[in-house]
């Protein structure tokens, strides 16, 4: 028996999320599925992220235990032949018995893009949250170091999350203009439910000019909910990057 980590990139559009669910198609569902297909073996894939559903993802992980004699590195080829096209497995590799991508020490970064202007572009409706009105992103520069460093992000926390605690690490959050697009990367070592999500449409506020930068800390003192902007859609988030400490480079 050996573990096999993979690296996996998806357009979360078509999927609700990444963990199964019931009646609804997911990305672990079609990675379980591929390995089922080319090993025989019923197995459950243990993820790094368990993205929401219309989330995508440049660079998740997750494991798998097999009897497979197929080398670790060779399984991202074996797998993508039974795969959908909007599903890809990056890079594969054999990693010891014991390890778990959500029981080690790692780094994660997402990024939110939103695209402004009058009129939006079709062919990226399905990454980019769009928006006509106009974004002072000076003021969500501002803002956005106010949510840097370690904090209880209980306001950034949507209902129904099941975590010992809300103590989160965020180590950068930048927001960066291109011609029309604007980018929100949130780097951390964990996040919560919509936490990134909720983040982003904070931000946008105060992009819109509805709440001042300055009020950041009240949000995160209050450790209420209600008190941050609202939950960006789920189409603008990308995972960009899961980087895994001690393991540097392996995918």
């Amino acid at each position: 028996m050996k573990r096999v980590l993979l690296r996996i990139a998806y357009e979360g559009t078509a999927y609700s999320g990444f963990q199964i669910q019931p009646n609804a198609p997911t990305i672990q569902e079609a990675v379980e599925e591929a390995i089922l297909q080319v090993t025989g073996e019923k197995t459950e894939i243990m993820g790094g992220s368990r993205t929401d559903a219309g989330v995508h993802a440049l660079w998740n992980v997750a494991v798998f235990d097999t009897n497979s004699p197929i080398p670790g590195e060779k399984f991202c080829y074996a797998l993508n032949g039974h795969l959908p096209e909007d599903v890809r497995i990056l890079a594969s590799t054999e990693v010891p018995e014991d390890f778990h991508p959500r029981k080690c020490d790692s780094t994660k970064t997402y990024r939110y893009q939103i695209e402004t202007g009058r009129i939006y572009n079709p062919l990226q409706k399905n990454f980019y949250h769009f928006t006509y009105q106009g974004l002072d992103v000076e003021a969500m520069q501002k803002a956005a170091k106010y949510i840097e460093g370690t904090h209880d992000f209980k306001s950034f926390c949507s209902a129904g999350a099941q975590v010992s605690t809300t103590v989160r690490t965020v180590y950068e959050v930048k927001v960066e203009k291109e011609e029309e697009k604007v980018l929100i990367t949130v780097k951390g070592n964990g996040f919560l439910y919509n936490m990134v999500r909720i983040i982003a449409g904070t931000l946008m506020e105060v992009g819109y000019g509805r709440l001042a930068p300055e009020k950041l800390p009240e949000i995160i003192e209050a450790k209420n909910r209600k008190a941050a902007g609202p939950t960006a859609p789920a189409k603008g988030l990308i995972l960009l990057q899961y980087d895994i400490d001690n393991m540097p480079g392996i995918l």
